[in-house]
């Protein structure tokens, strides 16, 4: 990407991010982005579990890129069984918001994105905890960190943009987002 165009792109995510947590109120964080803000909305994402690496346009001037979203739901596929699912474009806009008020290019380092039935199944069973109905099925839940950002910080970042759901997992190394219901634990 060009340095200039780059320099550009940085300055507007930066300037929305303080309109966002500045004055929505109780305004999910994603509303704020209009169609017209940013020309392109890029994410990046490491797999823990494969090992995979991406970085992909999944939305451009005004839609969402049908090969950026496959690229996604590829990368956040079930590791288990391979199984892929489809990722909510509204979970990665707000990851993409999310990922705008850190000062960082490092790419989100994802645990779980999609969960297949009989995945959830099995980790239900060693841990009753996991949700029956977990929204990682639907393809609106994921479990990650990022690099050179405390996971505290990433946490009460999320909880700010009263998005859906956070939960906090520091002996796991990760943080759990989703975009039901505005809750935290």
């Amino acid at each position: 990407m060009d340095d200039s165009l780059s320099k550009t792109r940085r300055g507007l995510l930066k300037a929305g991010m303080a309109l966002v947590l500045g004055g929505l109120g109780g305004r999910p964080a994603f509303a704020a982005l209009a169609a017209d803000s940013v020309p392109v909305r890029e994410l990046a994402f490491m797999n823990l579990h494969t090992g995979e690496s991406l970085s992909t346009v999944y939305w451009a001037d005004g839609f969402y890129v049908p090969q950026g979203l496959a690229e996604i739901n590829h990368i956040l596929r079930d590791h288990r069984n391979d199984q892929a699912g489809s990722i909510a474009p509204r979970l990665l806009d707000m990851l993409y918001q999310l990922h705008a008020g850190f000062d960082t290019t490092m790419p989100f380092q994802v645990y779980s994105g999609y969960r297949s039935p009989s995945s959830n199944g099995l980790l239900r069973e060693a841990d009753p905890g996991v949700a029956k109905r977990s929204l990682h099925m639907e393809g609106m839940a994921i479990d990650l960190c990022m690099e050179g950002v405390a996971l505290d910080d990433l946490r009460r970042a999320a909880m700010e943009m009263r998005a859906g759901g956070v939960g906090y997992y520091p002996d796991s190394h990760f943080v759990h987002l989703d975009i039901g219901r505005v809750r935290n634990w």
